[in-house]
């Protein structure tokens, strides 16, 4: 291992571009750079003169090569390499790329002819010929995954060839029709049941106004458009967006569209198209405006003529403003290939405008052209949003995790968690019904999203001293801990859970990808000698909580006499286990949770993912298994005091003021921010307490907390407890006041008009000694 042998992910981790430009005023990514984790595929898709290389270190049998025409077909051809081998499908994950060439038309039940990459510690380039989708799958054995002894590594790297052409995102499906919609200008179309439109934003912050008519209204002389007053009441949100509130109503609340992927996240259902009068009064008389051009487009229809839309203006940046009610707009959200994807439900005539406004920021100050699809009826497309690693990071679509073909019967309540789709309650059981199981019994819940990260080498455990609160010198084989990461300021970047795997080996279990940036940076500052290794999606992993999980697992768990076995496993022990025998599927089991009830967490590859779920499943019917979704989850970490990001944890508060100076040794030597943790140790001001209230009125978070006229702290986190009856919540307060039986009040309706009265109390509410968990 030499000097400065820290992996650059600069997918995973986000970093910048040194060629990127303000964002004001975008232009195309020059390319993109993929760390591929164990036993992943990934797709990227290719145009003649661009090049693909991959770099790292591994070997013959580590990594394999496809290339497909736009019907599934072998295309190796167009990389310039013909077929050494066929695809090893039990060597990696390749559901997305087998489900991918089925789509396409290929035959994925047949031999998949792929080029095996020679063995290199240097760069292999690939120039593509032809317009290609390529797929690098990167070979594993998922023992060596979970135990963390993969030491190969690879990075692929696109850099697309120079094009006068816009760079236009890949296609969902099957195209009928495509057409670009030049700046200031508006177009009609129609669009049969079942097709799906694609509004992309070429450039990036670029408003595009869109209307929708029921075709059978006009035909009947009705004009029924989507109509943003009867979404917003029916879908109880500003706009809808992919999940389960995701369509558009007409003003008689008919379903029109509903919305499939949605990458921007930030659109306007409140104001008009612009108007000619709109320009005037601001001294622009003669100003092209959106709604003649709608107008305009649909004369040929027989619409009658506005002077103003009520139009679904896409990726315009507007909101309310929560205290005076005002209508706030500001630059755009949308970077370059932003799109959102609806499906007609109906036959409709539709009109895609993209705004000419040159003098407000809403177009980022620089009128764009707007890029529009239909593709042909039933094609096959996900639901998903956009998840960026980092403001500036490639953008990669919500995925479904390894689990889901087991999630998805039980349950359509799905939310994002990061990149993956995860459940939030089951409709059969409910919330409350997933407490009382994970109170009683024993309940299952993926926590896939988890970011897992192995840091490797023979400064790896200097590198988390220097970035991490607690003592890793004193961390044992085996053994882990609950830990954070602070900035300078002492407060909180990430927390997560710290595992030792062997003596140079650690597994890094934690909320964001902000951590890889830290530890990178960290050592790259000290010259430090160690890998860092981003697990993304080849690590999945469940929770298994509830008083009854150690009785399940009794039933399954095979350990060899080397590592701890389940009934050694203490509070945050870990251990290698095996599914039922020593040669069952392998898995990393941990003692640790986020419900304060004794528990365990199950991390093992994608190959054994649906095994381990219906293992756990099956053996847990006779102590009334139960799914658990994220509402019931949310529940359970209040009442047991668990601090959350965002929440209890959010810029500009420290590590003590978000409760959790218990994470925190200042005895060890140097680390980031114990300078400042010092200081504030010796002189807090504010403290994380508990409060129980009178009724079961749920505060909002952020809500203030009142001692007579005076706000003397905030809500963090607040629920209906089930245990106690009514609501609780944990709250930030000046310490003059955190003192345990004192009577506040927390403001509702601007923090005047209504008060709901509560006692201090400590936390956690439920079992302060962790008394369950350590059972």
């Amino acid at each position: 291992m030499t000097s400065h042998s820290v992996i650059h992910d600069f997918s995973n981790i986000g970093w910048t571009s040194p060629e990127r430009s303000f964002f004001g005023f975008p232009k195309a990514q020059s390319g993109t750079t993929h760390r591929l984790a164990a036993r992943e595929a990934k797709r990227f898709d290719m145009q003649p003169g661009d090049l693909l290389s991959l770099s790292g270190r591994w070997l013959t049998s580590d990594l394999q090569i496809g290339a497909f025409d736009s019907k599934g077909k072998d295309a190796l051809a167009a990389l310039g390499v013909n077929a050494t081998g066929k695809l090893d499908m039990n060597a990696a994950d390749c559901r997305a790329l087998l489900g991918w060439v089925t789509a396409m038309g290929g035959n994925a039940s047949c031999d998949i002819p792929v080029t095996n990459v020679p063995a290199s510690e240097d760069q292999v380039v690939f120039s593509v010929k032809a317009r290609v989708t390529v797929w690098v799958v990167r070979l594993g054995n998922n023992e060596q995954l979970v135990s963390g002894a993969l030491n190969s590594w690879v990075t692929a790297s696109f850099q697309p060839a120079k094009r006068n052409t816009p760079i236009l995102p890949p296609e969902l499906g099957d195209v009928r029709d495509e057409f670009t919609v030049a700046r200031g200008t508006g177009v009609a179309y129609e669009l049969a049941p079942g097709e799906v439109v694609q509004i992309i934003d070429i450039e990036g912050q670029q408003c595009s106004d869109f209307l929708a008519l029921r075709t059978d209204g006009l035909d009947r002389g009705e004009e029924l458009l989507i109509d943003n007053t009867a979404t917003r009441s029916l879908v109880r949100r500003s706009y809808p967006g992919p999940g389960s509130l995701d369509k558009f109503f007409d003003q008689d609340m008919n379903p029109l569209l509903n919305v499939l992927q949605d990458t921007c996240g930030r659109h306007d259902t409140f104001g008009l198209a612009c108007t000619a009068r709109g320009y005037e009064e601001r001294g622009f008389p003669g100003h092209v405006n959106c709604s003649d051009n709608i107008s305009a487009a649909l004369d040929p229809f027989g619409v009658r003529r506005r002077s103003a839309w009520p139009a679904i203006n896409f990726f315009w940046n507007t909101w309310v403003d929560p205290h005076t009610h005002d209508l706030r707009t500001a630059e755009s959200y949308s970077r370059p290939g932003d799109y959102v994807a609806m499906r007609a439900m109906e036959r409709l005539t539709c009109v895609s405008t993209a705004c000419p406004d040159d003098i407000d920021p809403i177009n980022g100050w620089n009128p764009t052209d707007v890029h529009v699809r239909i593709y042909k009826p039933n094609t096959p497309i996900r639901r998903a949003v956009a998840y960026r690693e980092k403001e500036d990071a490639p953008m990669s679509l919500s995925q479904e995790s390894a689990f889901f073909k087991r999630l998805e019967p039980l349950t359509q309540d799905f939310a994002p968690a990061r990149d993956l789709w995860a459940p939030v309650s089951f409709p059969s059981i409910g919330s409350i019904g997933e407490y009382w199981a994970c109170r009683e019994a024993v309940t299952l819940q993926d926590l896939s999203g988890l970011r897992k990260f192995d840091i490797i080498g023979p400064d790896a455990e200097k590198l988390l001293q220097l970035a991490t609160t607690r003592n890793v010198a004193k961390l044992s084989v085996w053994r882990g801990s609950y830990t954070l990461m602070c900035d300078q300021t002492g407060a909180v970047i990430d927390d997560g859970t710290l595992f030792r795997l062997s003596d140079h080996l650690f597994r890094w279990c934690c909320g964001t990808e902000e951590s890889a940036r830290v530890l990178e940076a960290l050592a790259l500052e000290n010259n430090l000698h160690v890998r860092i290794h981003a697990m993304r999606g080849s690590l999945p992993n469940l929770a298994l909580q509830g008083p009854r999980s150690r009785d399940l697992l009794r039933k399954i768990v095979f350990t060899q006499p080397h590592v701890p076995s389940l009934e050694q496993l203490k509070w945050f022990g870990v251990t290698i286990a095996r599914l039922h025998s020593r040669d069952g599927a392998p898995f990393m089991l941990s003692r640790s949770g986020y419900t304060g009830e004794l528990g365990y967490e199950v991390f093992c590859s994608q190959a054994d993912a649906l095994l381990l779920w219906d293992a756990l499943m099956e053996a847990g019917q006779e102590f009334n298994i139960t799914p658990m979704g994220s509402a019931a989850l949310e529940t359970i970490r209040i009442e047991a005091g668990l601090a959350a990001a965002g929440a209890e944890f959010t810029p500009g508060v420290d590590a003590f003021e978000a409760g959790l100076g218990f994470a925190i040794d200042l005895n060890k030597p140097e680390f980031v921010g114990k300078g400042a943790l010092t200081r504030n140790a010796e002189n807090p001001r504010r403290v994380l307490k508990g409060m129980t209230l009178g009724g079961s009125d749920v505060p909002a978070n952020g809500a203030p907390i009142f001692a007579g006229e005076r706000q003397i702290g905030e809500v963090t986190s607040a629920t209906y407890s089930p245990t106690f009856e009514c609501a609780i919540a944990m709250v930030r307060l000046s310490i003059e006041f955190s003192e345990t039986g004192t009577r506040l009040e927390i403001g509702q309706l601007d923090g005047r008009l209504k008060r709901l009265g509560g006692v201090v109390v400590d936390i956690p509410f439920v079992d302060p000694q962790r008394t369950r968990a350590r059972a």
